[in-house]
């Protein structure tokens, strides 16, 4: 009794400033058995601290305020809250890691919304199973359900879910290494948020606005387009330091770093994807690390600093493993391989190198295949003696598959690769025309990192 009348108490001094007590308004509400006071008040607080990235404590509000509807009569209007409040569970857990609960309450609030034949609650629930599948490794499915959210999205006419549809199905096209498809995905979702939203994260634990961006730099990486990507993750970045919201941060640093990782801008990758990495550790984002770490390992080894590349690398691996998350373990398995192969190390990067070919191919992940072909090329290329044949054939396979999905950085790593490798073999016509192909991308794209040591392999032919 004490505790309610505490709760009309606050309400009174509070006024119209109740946010800023919502926190003790849940607590007392609980405990003096207001229910529908204790679910309206537990929920907003919930909300509240998912602003600033409190996932933890967003979970314990969200958990309260399903305890609290349980007293309350169950109707229509309940069961619609019991969804949302799973859904809402859903965005506070993922960035924890904690996905054997999220998928939990996922199957729960599609019961739920099928028991109700709520077509829009029931996209929103396609639409983050089609998350947690991509996060898996099972990208088929993952489509699937995207375009089963998409569908429900046009049939309820819910402009959010269908921001959110496209976002999902471009994140399944970029894992498979269909980069324009993901493009169209990620370009729609940004474009469905007018200006006056961008700040708001729709219920997500980041602001969509930032992760399409931060998703379109890295894509438009991989086809070379640097100059698009990186004016998009320069939006993306300063939506996200207008707002103090650490994960989207964390994520737009991540995407711009990456875009400037595949350019070779090493001097302005690193300090944004060591900011994404304290970001993740400092605000307790696992589910994130292991994604960023690989980018980061990566700059390191290119930058020299194997010994820092291959600790945090080996860290990045092990909690991918024990997650048994799918969508960065070739990542992380192949900055690790290309660490060792820089530090001397060729049996354990070529065990690396076919541990990602071999999961690659399973997983129809097509542009992470054609860099693990690209590497055990590098590989065999650095041998004593050189192991021609195998070398060749490994490039010629990233190559052409390179060349399919119009990934043409890594096409212009490949024809040096080749060109390096004849060098060496004294096929110089080849040699010539490799390296001479290759110094034309990097030139075209602005690739000035790998320039140098290509045009003096070249000079070395042309002295023969």
């Amino acid at each position: 009794m004490l505790h309610a009348r505490i709760v009309e108490t606050l309400e009174k001094i509070a006024g119209d400033r109740v946010v800023e007590e919502v926190e003790r308004l849940a607590y007392h509400a609980l405990r003096g058995e207001v229910w529908d006071k204790a679910l309206a008040y537990c929920r907003q607080a919930g909300e509240k601290v998912m602003a600033r990235s409190a996932h933890r404590e967003a979970v314990r509000y969200f958990e309260q305020a399903l305890g609290a509807l349980a007293h309350l009569p169950e109707q229509r209007d309940t069961r619609k809250q019991a969804i949302d409040l799973r859904l809402a569970l859903v965005n506070a857990l993922y960035p924890s890691g904690d996905l054997g609960r999220t998928l939990a309450y996922l199957r729960e609030a599609e019961a739920l919304a099928a028991a109700l034949d709520d077509a829009r609650r029931l996209g929103h629930v396609s639409g983050f199973l089609s998350s947690y599948l991509c996060d898996m490794g099972a990208y088929d499915p993952a489509l699937a359900a995207a375009q089963r959210a998409l569908a429900l999205a046009t049939a309820s006419g819910d402009g959010h879910l269908r921001a959110r549809a496209h976002y999902d199905l471009g994140r399944a096209y970029e894992a498979l290494g269909d980069y324009r498809r993901a493009i169209d995905g990620f370009r729609q979702t940004a474009a469905s948020i007018t200006e006056a939203r961008r700040h708001e994260r729709f219920g997500h634990a980041t602001l969509p606005a930032v992760s399409s961006r931060a998703w379109l730099a890295g894509c438009h990486a991989e086809l070379g387009a640097f100059a698009e990507g990186r004016a998009l993750g320069e939006e993306g970045l300063c939506l996200a330091e207008g707002v103090a919201q650490p994960g989207s941060l964390m994520i737009a640093s991540r995407g711009l770093g990456l875009l400037l990782l595949r350019q070779g801008d090493l001097h302005r990758a690193l300090p944004l994807l060591e900011r994404a990495v304290s970001i993740c550790q400092e605000t307790s984002l696992p589910i994130f690390f292991p994604r960023i770490a690989a980018a980061l390992g990566a700059a390191y080894t290119w930058a020299g600093r194997v010994a820092d590349a291959v600790p945090l690398l080996t860290q990045a691996l092990e909690q991918t493993t024990a997650t048994e998350r799918g969508d960065v373990q070739a990542c992380c398995l192949l900055a690790l391989g290309e660490a060792h192969l820089q530090a001397g190390n060729l049996e354990e990067a070529h065990t690396l190198a076919k541990r990602a070919l071999a999961f690659t191919h399973t997983h129809q992940e097509r542009g992470n295949q054609a860099y693990a072909l690209h590497l055990l090329g590098d590989i065999a290329a650095r041998r004593e003696p050189p192991e021609r044949d195998q070398a060749e054939a490994h490039y010629q396979q990233a190559l052409a598959l390179a060349e399919e999905l119009d990934m043409r950085p890594l096409q212009a790593h490949c024809h040096r690769g080749l060109g390096t490798l004849y060098v060496t073999t004294g096929q110089r016509e080849q040699a010539r025309t490799a390296l001479s192909m290759a110094i034309e991308m990097y030139r075209n794209m602005e690739m000035t990192f790998w320039l140098p040591e290509t045009e003096a392999a070249l000079a070395e032919v042309e002295k023969r």
